[in-house]
């Protein structure tokens, strides 16, 4: 069962939340401030976490560093703050999606899903959809039909944008997680160079990327199509 944590105090629209999300493998836990969502967190464990960033008790974007520095459940923003750098920031302290008030309800419960799918893939090692089919555990990488070879670095780093699909990832997690253990003696160059060997492989123009795309100031993701 899928445990979905709404932090908003708008309670109509806390509620109107909870009726686009609906659907028979989750359950919902509602609060309106800080306080009430990080006691139902010391109980219970959630997949999902849909925060907004004004309320009552403090600011939403301290507590998701307060969430990040314990957990790694995926965190869709959800406020009324539409300036870039708002954006840029609740992404960079570890948001894996942002949402600006109005929107959509039908957008969100896409976006959710995303965040719900792609934690269901991780740690699965054959991944086909559209032209692709690559096996992790038999090493074996088709794209529209033909056989390629990854190198070892860009096997890592496919998998890592596949597991996060409709995800941002920041450079620097990239970094840290494709080269693990190896970071000081990486910079940003040997990610970019990687970037460019995959679309090489996967895109069909990989000066316009259908699948690995970039965002620019913060990093790279696997769009979802």
């Amino acid at each position: 069962m899928n445990k979905i944590l709404i932090l908003e105090d708008d309670r109509k629209l806390n509620d109107g939340i909870r009726l686009a999300l609906r659907r028979e493998d989750c359950t919902f836990l509602q609060c309106q401030t800080i306080e009430e969502a990080r006691e139902l967190l010391k109980k219970e464990k959630v997949r999902l976490i849909l925060l907004d960033l004004n309320l009552p008790d403090g600011n939403g974007l301290d507590f998701l560093q307060e969430i990040r520095a314990k957990s790694a459940v995926p965190v869709i923003i959800i406020t009324a703050n539409n300036m870039e750098t708002d954006i840029v920031m609740g992404l960079e302290l570890g948001a894996n999606d942002y949402i600006t008030k109005p929107f959509s309800l039908m957008v969100l419960r896409a976006r959710a899903g995303v965040q719900l799918r792609q934690q269901d893939m991780s740690g699965q090692t054959l991944y086909q959809e559209g032209p692709f089919s690559f096996d992790f555990q038999r090493l074996v990488f088709q794209v529209r039909g033909r056989e390629v070879e990854f190198s070892k670095t860009e096997q890592r780093l496919l998998r890592k944008l596949l597991e996060n699909k409709g995800a941002t990832l920041k450079r620097t997690y990239l970094i840290d997680e494709v080269w693990s253990g190896d970071t000081e003696f990486v910079d940003e160059h040997a990610l970019t160079v990687a970037i460019k060997r995959l679309r090489d492989k996967i895109e069909e123009d990989s000066k316009n990327p259908r699948y690995i795309k970039t965002v620019y100031g913060i990093g790279y993701t696997w769009a979802a199509q």
